[in-house]
C-alpha cells in the first residue's frame, strides 16, 4: 500500500469500526488461499466480512473509532491479523469464524467486540457456543407467556367447572 493511501484506508476503516455490531481479530496464520475464500464466502452468508488488516493502521482506526482500548494493546496486535467486522448479528459471525476454527485448526481468535462491550478470547468461545438472536428472542418471549398460559388455562377449568355444575342445576 503507498503512503498516500494509507490515511484513506484508515478512515475507512474507523468509519467500518463505528457502524460495526461487533468485529473480532484472529490471527489467519496458516490459512490457505482457497480456506480464506471458504471462510468469507460463509461470512457474507450472514453478513460479515474479512479483510486482512496491518497492526498498525487498524491500532489507528481503532483508536479514532474509539474502540476498548484493551483491543489495540500490544500483546494482541502481534503477529498477523485479520478483521472480521459485521453490522448484523455478531453472535451468528462469531460462530462461523468458531465452526470454521473446529473444522481447520486456524485462524485462532484473538479478541473482539461484540456490541460496543470488548471481549478476549475466552469470552468469544462463550459466546459462539449461545444460539443465535432469534432463537434467544424466542425463548424470552417462550419463558414469558409460559406462565400466562398456565393462567388462562386454570382460569378456563374454573369457568368449565362453574358451567357444569350451573348445567346440572339447571337440569335438576
Amino acid at each position: 500500500m503507498k503512503k498516500s493511501d494509507k490515511p484513506l484506508f484508515v478512515d475507512g476503516l474507523t468509519e467500518k469500526l463505528k457502524t460495526a455490531s461487533g468485529y473480532i481479530l484472529v490471527d489467519f496464520n496458516g490459512l490457505t488461499v482457497k480456506m480464506q475464500q471458504d471462510l468469507k464466502n460463509r461470512l457474507r452468508e450472514v453478513g460479515g466480512e474479512m479483510e486482512i488488516v496491518k497492526n498498525t493502521l487498524f491500532k489507528l482506526s481503532a483508536e479514532k473509532a474509539k474502540s476498548p482500548s484493551d483491543i489495540t494493546s500490544d500483546t494482541v496486535l502481534q503477529g498477523p491479523t485479520a478483521l472480521i467486522v459485521t453490522k448484523e448479528d455478531p453472535i451468528a459471525t462469531l460462530q462461523i469464524v468458531a465452526k470454521f476454527a473446529k473444522e481447520s485448526e486456524v485462524p485462532q481468535l484473538k479478541v473482539g467486540v461484540v456490541e460496543g462491550s470488548f471481549q478476549d478470547k475466552f469470552a468469544l468461545i462463550k459466546l459462539a457456543s449461545l444460539p443465535g438472536k432469534p432463537i434467544l428472542q424466542a425463548q424470552v418471549v417462550g419463558a414469558i407467556s409460559a406462565p400466562l398460559y398456565g393462567i388462562v388455562g386454570t382460569l378456563q377449568g374454573n369457568i368449565q367447572k362453574l358451567l357444569f355444575i350451573l348445567s346440572e342445576k339447571s337440569k335438576s
